[in-house]
């Protein structure tokens, strides 16, 4: 929100109390409009990191068992979308538009990151072989990661919009193409499964791809908001 829109909502509800009939004063009932949007922001982000994090302790747990490196790939992502959600949440419960884009520059970062540990991870596995054992749980952590990161994202984005947050909508592109990501997971079992192991780390890689492709449309979200209000 601008500054003179900031103004004028103010001026609004100064407006509307001043004419109440029966008022003595305060302004029982009326939430100012910053607060209505910091609530809303912190509720999405703890929503979105609750299932996030529930997902991606749930593919841990499966990791352990099948010492995939897709999933590896994907479980490191997720571990960090999630962890996006503390600045932006911080910002929102600041109400402060600067720390909302600070926040937003921090989830292309993180973004950023997480595709080279997943990059290097799986070429080391190409180097040193050891395919994936548990297909079936694999593939099932799969479909746990799809899940949690579609949820996440439907939550990021509505709201992103409803509040008109370019760090959301990030957020939520994020969330909605790792949710995809995910899915080459249950690919990646499948591949190992019909005798093709050396398909788990080129999964792997494939999905390093998606994960910087991610970042650069993340990064012109942000980048693009902040021309816009400067």
């Amino acid at each position: 929100m601008s500054g003179a829109q900031h103004s004028i909502n103010e001026h609004e509800v100064g407006h509307r109390h001043r004419h109440r009939p029966v008022d003595h004063g305060h302004s029982h009932g009326l939430i100012h409009d910053s607060i209505k949007r910091s609530r809303d922001g912190v509720r999405t982000v703890l929503v979105s990191l609750g299932v996030l994090g529930i997902a991606a302790v749930a593919q841990t747990v499966v990791f352990i068992l099948s010492g995939s490196v897709a999933l590896l790939a994907d479980l490191i992502h997720n571990f960090g979308d999630a962890l996006t959600a503390v600045p932006l949440g911080i910002a929102f419960l600041m109400r402060s538009e600067r720390a909302e884009r600070l926040s937003g520059l921090f989830v292309v970062a993180a973004i950023f990151i997480s595709a080279c540990v997943a990059g290097a991870e799986a070429v080391q596995r190409l180097i040193h072989r050891s395919p994936p054992t548990h297909l079936w749980v694999l593939a099932a952590a799969g479909a746990i990661g799809y899940l949690g990161n579609l949820i996440a994202a439907k939550v990021r984005l509505r709201a992103g919009q409803r509040l008109d947050s370019p760090a959301l909508i990030a957020d939520g592109n994020h969330a909605a193409a790792d949710a995809y990501v995910s899915l080459a997971v249950i690919a990646s079992a499948a591949v190992v499964a019909i005798g093709a192991p050396i398909a788990d780390p080129l999964i792997g890689l494939a999905i390093t791809l998606v994960i910087l492709r991610i970042t650069w449309q993340s990064w012109n979200t942000v980048r693009g908001h902040d021309h816009h209000h400067s």
